[in-house]
């Protein structure tokens, strides 16, 4: 069975993530018209408001579905070093976070793949293109 290793957690903020959403004119209208008179700087603003207010009333749902899940919560970082010593263990790493997680750019594709049997990412995945072909049929 293979082992869970967690990787160090990095205490940078990552860039945010952009997305594009279709809205009808009625509710743009509305939050352009709460735009206009002061109660949100931008519209960005408003929608970044709104899924705050969102996650922080489901907070307790995304909690218990984390531990559920097994999942690392936030910014995982996997270096070089933490591969060679997963390598080392004979074991096989299963990747799986809820934010960002970041495979060095320094990681080879061969040891990608002779480390990592499985990633899942609700969020992000930061790797260079040769190990994201490499691990392509292990990305859930």
């Amino acid at each position: 069975m293979p082992k869970k290793i967690t990787a160090h957690t990095a205490a940078i903020k990552a860039p945010d993530e952009k997305i594009t959403i279709n809205i009808g004119h009625v509710d743009l209208g509305q939050i352009d018209l709460l735009v206009q008179e002061g109660f949100f700087s931008t519209r960005t603003d408003f929608i970044r408001n709104a899924i705050r207010h969102q996650l922080n009333t489901q907070a307790d749902a995304v909690k218990q579905l984390v531990v559920r899940k097994s999942l690392v919560l936030g910014l995982q970082h996997y270096s070089v070093a933490d591969l060679k010593a997963v390598q080392a263990s004979g074991e096989m790493l299963q990747i799986r976070v809820l934010g960002l997680a970041s495979i060095d750019a320094a990681v080879t594709p061969e040891l990608a793949l002779a480390t990592i049997e499985s990633v899942t990412v609700l969020g992000a995945l930061h790797a260079t293109p040769a190990v994201r072909a490499a691990l392509s049929t292990r990305l859930r």
